[in-house]
């Protein structure tokens, strides 16, 4: 299957559908993230820091994802 067919059938998936696929794609994305010390760093300072709210495991692989984007280089 290309891409262009992939995009193509991405909106007659339902919402659990997307959900799962999302899911593995942040899955896939996480594997590739280098351990570099800055990120090791990163985790040790927001361990540190108290929680002041809630976080899903979802909105944390999302932010790791995000960080890891802006930080390696």
């Amino acid at each position: 299957m290309s891409m262009t067919e992939i995009l193509d059938e991405l909106p007659k998936l339902s919402v659990e559908e997307r959900r799962l696929l999302f899911q593995r794609r942040n899955e896939l994305e996480i594997g590739q993230i280098e351990e570099t010390p800055e990120l090791l760093a990163a985790i040790d300072e927001a361990r540190s820091e108290p929680l002041t709210t809630d976080v899903t495991a979802e909105e944390l692989s999302r932010d790791v994802i995000r960080w890891a984007r802006t930080n390696v280089q």
